[in-house]
């Protein structure tokens, strides 16, 4: 394999990106980067939720995430699973984008937090709709407009072992 194989993984809320992407770097033997703003708000002790809030309003928690993120990147060897991984790692050996639809993503969400699918639905509209502003606001990044990737995968065709596969299937073969 290369010297420097970065894959590059992002997709919405509820999509796989956390397991996806252990799944690919655990098959490849990479480094996983997966520091999210679950990880942040754990660090200050808050609730998630409450963090979101506080990055709609201060983009320093933005910042912090996707600097902290590109930097482990940057050395090489690894999965970079996150919101906006395709964007953010320009030189990626691979960007894949999963995709799967609002009702799939909140009926997941509901199973994974035990709540209800309707608050799961809002919740999950909602956080696309502050993360999309956000983004655009921060980056001029589009989180809507991801065509340019290497390879998108419907998450809604199979499970996490499935989704991993397809990834692992468009890496170009490496020399060495």
């Amino acid at each position: 394999m290369s010297n420097n194989l970065i894959i590059a993984i992002s997709g919405k809320s509820g999509c796989g990106n956390s397991s996806v992407s252990r799944i690919v770097a655990e098959r490849l033997g990479l480094r996983l980067i997966n520091y999210t703003f679950h990880d942040i708000a754990r660090e200050r002790g808050i609730p998630f939720e409450e963090l979101c809030m506080l990055a709609e309003k201060d983009s320093q928690y933005d910042l912090e995430l996707d600097r902290k993120q590109v930097e482990l990147a940057r050395e090489g060897n690894c999965v970079l699973g996150s919101r906006l991984a395709v964007w953010l790692l320009e030189n990626a050996t691979l960007k894949a984008y999963l995709w799967a639809s609002l009702e799939t993503r909140a009926r997941r969400i509901a199973s994974r937090e035990s709540i209800p699918y309707l608050r799961a639905l809002r919740e999950t509209e909602d956080r696309d709709r502050r993360d999309r502003n956000r983004y655009l606001k921060l980056y001029n990044i589009d989180i809507d407009s991801y065509r340019f990737v290497d390879i998108i995968v419907n998450t809604e065709e199979g499970d996490q072992f499935f989704v991993a596969e397809s990834i692992l299937k468009a890496l170009p073969l490496q020399k060495g």
